[in-house]
């Protein structure tokens, strides 16, 4: 299963993006992570389907209501991914 790490840049903390993301991830059968990081973005490592894959890059990009998605940066991962849910870290 391919794995992508993604980086989201705007106004990603405080607005319950993590939850929005664990939320669709799980709906799309995806497991991984997502945190906060210092700098004010927001980390999502994801392993799924391509299909899933792709579909999880497009919610990132819109986000919940009361965030602002500037910019996300996706890089492939070559490990697995150790959790067999996705869980908010």
């Amino acid at each position: 299963m391919p794995v992508r790490r993604y980086r989201i840049e705007g106004r990603v903390q405080g607005v319950g993006y993590r939850y929005f993301t664990r939320r669709t991830a799980r709906r799309l059968g995806i497991k991984g992570l997502v945190r906060n990081l210092p700098d004010g973005t927001v980390e999502a490592i994801a392993e799924g389907s391509a299909e899933a894959l792709e579909a999880m890059e497009h919610w990132l990009r819109a986000g919940p209501p009361g965030s602002r998605v500037d910019g996300v940066k996706t890089t492939e991962e070559t490990r697995l991914v150790e959790d067999e849910d996705f869980v908010i870290a």
